[in-house]
């Protein structure tokens, strides 16, 4: 192996572990800097800014990263056919585990970056709003709002449960589920029913 090539390994190896760390040092801190991010990371403040030149290129890139997850998760649990409530049910349950580790983009979402963030998560949006308008189409989920807002609604639901004291474990993963089910109109038992369903 060529020094060159062991250099861009090493290179993209300490990226991705100071992503990894912002994400867990902007969890417990959104208000966290670079410095914090860099120290927890064990690394100096420049080689952050290396691979990061301003904080807003790191929160692209975590946002970037959890775009790229949740749209896979949700294109495959899409592709299954199965009935828009039971989608949404395998959907969250694959989702839970990036949930909780990407929660701290809604914090990040409602202060300054809360713009760039939203045009990057467009693709999802979109995702989403196309299952839930699925769902109303074929009467299973409520009509009462239109489908991109109510798609946010559950979704959002979601994220706050992750975020909130639920979310060590199954019981938030079973929480975030149903409730964001009820959100889309979906029956309290039918809703019970397809969450216990799940492996």
């Amino acid at each position: 192996m060529s020094t060159e090539s062991s250099r861009a390994r090493s290179m993209r190896e300490t990226r991705d572990r100071i992503l990894d760390v912002a994400l867990d040092v902007l969890g417990e801190n959104p208000d966290a800097g670079m410095g914090d991010i860099a120290s927890a990371a064990g690394v100096v403040r420049r080689t952050v800014y290396d691979h990061f030149p301003s904080r807003l290129d790191l929160v692209r890139t975590l946002t970037e990263r959890a775009v790229t997850e949740v749209t896979a998760v949700l294109t495959e649990v899409e592709a299954s056919g199965a009935e828009a409530d039971a989608t949404w049910v395998a959907f969250i349950a694959r989702l839970w585990p990036v949930a909780h580790r990407y929660r701290v983009l809604l914090a990040l979402r409602r202060g300054e970056y809360g713009e760039a963030i939203h045009a990057l998560l467009g693709p999802v949006d979109e995702l989403l709003a196309d299952l839930v308008k699925r769902g109303q189409d074929t009467d299973v989920f409520a009509r009462h709002l239109p489908a991109d807002t109510l798609s946010q609604v559950a979704y959002g639901v979601v994220f706050a449960i992750a975020d909130s004291d639920l979310s060590n474990g199954t019981p938030g993963a079973r929480a975030a589920t149903i409730t964001s089910l009820l959100m889309l109109g979906v029956p309290e038992t039918r809703a019970i029913a397809l969450v216990g369903a799940q492996p």
